[in-house]
């Protein structure tokens, strides 16, 4: 992974928890371990109305396509984004190579709509699936090819 790129609701809730996870002994060992990878990231916020982001974090106020663009032409591997603005916002600009959803067990009867409206479909191919012994699963798409 290169860099989390994240809408503002998601980073303020990230950057609430992940920087001092590793410092609870009481964590589970994936915890610490995914604390310290998130901590090393880098992380690019997408956001009008943050003044500032925390450590290895830059924030971006406008020209969302280019900056992804530019971002995609640097060596650095995969991004992924979190934050369902966000995502709607990559999808309806055809940014997005890939969708990798995990799934949780886990039922909270509201929130925001994982993609929200769209003004077309978005047509998905299934690449990969995996479960999680502790009932996770992931999914891995590609967009489908038009035609």
């Amino acid at each position: 992974m290169g860099a989390h790129l994240y809408g503002r609701r998601t980073y303020e809730v990230m950057a609430r928890f992940w920087p001092t996870a590793d410092t609870n002994p009481e964590n589970p060992e994936y915890i610490l371990e995914y604390a310290r990878i998130w901590k090393n990231m880098p992380k690019v916020v997408f956001s009008k109305t943050l003044e500032e982001v925390g450590t290895n974090a830059r924030l971006v106020r406008e020209n969302i396509a280019e900056e992804v663009m530019q971002l995609k032409s640097e060596p650095g591997g995969y991004m992924s984004a979190g934050g369902a603005d966000l995502a709607r916002s990559f999808m309806q600009l055809g940014l997005i190579d890939e969708y990798q959803l995990y799934i949780h067990p886990v039922v909270l009867g509201g929130g925001t709509p994982m993609f929200g409206a769209l003004p077309r479909p978005v047509n998905l191919r299934l690449v990969e699936t995996h479960t999680f012994s502790f009932g996770v699963i992931f999914l891995r798409y590609q967009p489908a090819s038009e035609g």
